[in-house]
Parts: C-alpha cells; sequence; structure tokens
C-alpha cells in the first residue's frame, strides 16, 4: 500500500516571500522555485509511490530495471524535497548570528569564528557543480561535529547520518533571473538573509 509524500509549507506566505526573501532571489524565483521545482520533486515521489508495489522486482539487475530506476529516482527526489524544506526554513532573516546563539556557540567551536565558517561556506557553495548544494550539516550519527558539506545534485557527496542545518541551493535555477552567472554574489546575500533564530531551533532539535 502506497502513502503520500507532503508539499511542506515554507514559514511564510508566497506574498510574504516577494519581500523577505527579494535580496536573495526575484519575486519570480521565489514563486517558481517552490512552486513548480520543490513541488515537482513531492509530485515525483507520490508517483513513484504509487508504482513500486507493481514493479517487476523479480527482473532487478545491476545494469537497468524499472523496479531499479523508481528506487533511484525516489532517493533523489526525497534528497530534493528534504534539501528544499530547510533551504525555505532557514531564509527569511536579516543575517543576524546573534539570534542563534546555541548552533553559533557550536560553530565557533568547530571553525574559530563566524567569519571563517561563512568563507569556508561560501567557498564549499562555490565549488560545488552547477546543479548542486552547500550544506551545514550536523554529523549526528558518527562525530557529532558540525560540517560543511559539499553536495552535487541532490545525494553526491551527503553523508550517512548527516542532518542539514543549513542549506544552500545552487542549482543555476535557483539565482540566473537575478543574478545570472553571479554565484558568489547569490551565496553572500543568502547568507545575509539566513533566519539563526529558526536555524538555532533546527539546531537544539536534533543536536544530542
Amino acid at each position: 500500500m502506497s502513502k503520500e509524500w507532503k508539499f511542506n509549507p515554507r514559514p511564510y506566505s508566497d506574498e510574504e516571500a516577494k519581500e523577505l526573501l527579494k535580496g536573495v532571489v526575484s519575486p519570480e524565483t521565489s514563486d517558481w522555485h517552490y512552486n513548480t521545482h520543490h513541488k515537482g520533486y513531492v509530485t515525483f515521489l507520490n508517483k513513484i509511490e504509487e508504482k513500486l508495489p507493481s514493479a517487476d522486482k523479480s527482473a532487478a539487475n545491476g545494469n537497468w530495471s524499472d523496479f531499479g530506476e523508481l528506487k533511484r529516482r525516489l532517493t533523489w527526489n526525497h534528497a530534493g524535497t528534504v534539501l528544499h524544506d530547510v533551504y525555505w526554513e532557514v531564509l527569511g532573516g536579516d543575517g543576524d548570528h546573534t539570534q542563534g546563539p546555541d548552533v553559533v556557540a557550536a560553530i565557533e567551536a568547530e571553525f574559530g569564528s563566524i567569519d571563517a565558517w561563512k568563507a569556508d561556506f561560501l567557498a564549499t557553495s562555490l565549488a560545488a557543480k552547477l546543479s548542486g548544494w552547500g550544506v551545514l550539516t550536523l554529523d549526528q550519527l558518527y562525530s557529532g561535529r558540525l560540517l560543511n558539506v559539499l553536495v552535487d545534485e541532490h545525494h553526491y557527496g551527503a553523508i550517512w547520518g548527516g542532518i542539514p542545518l543549513i542549506s544552500c541551493d545552487v542549482f543555476e535555477h535557483a539565482y540566473y533571473h537575478k543574478d545570472g552567472p553571479g554565484r558568489k554574489a547569490y551565496i553572500e546575500n543568502f547568507l545575509n538573509n539566513l533566519h539563526w533564530g529558526r536555524i538555532n531551533a533546527r539546531y537544539l532539535k536534533f543536536a544530542k
């Protein structure tokens, strides 16, 4: 029996997003990115969920099968959905990191300072492929450390047991409408628009 994957709301309305995120993305991109791209991952998760029960498991192999491709695209769409949920959650603030005392203390313990973390996060995000992410990850399963992780597409480079705390989408569709090829400017604007209160709450939810 298939189950339904949910398209989660942002912590602000579509109209509020146009104003809150205008320093990062154009109003049109905010709409397209959330209501078309992000929603599309959830739509295809549900299509895959419907098809998996009837897929021929006996034909599964290491080259190609319907079952294998469904499984492969399930993880791709799932990862895309999760990273976008976090992307919207952490945006919409004024970048004031004093509003996130617990997570900032953890960042400073790992990176030395918030500025050192930002420099590393910027470089990580810049180094991702044209379809990728920069992700501040809580390595919950293994070390307990905070790591800036480079993820190509939605999942290549992600780490097992890692909880994304901040995810910056550097797929070209995320910023081209406003910044063209200026990925660095987009990432800097992303950092200046972070909502550290929500990031702090996310950290406290998952930190041991």
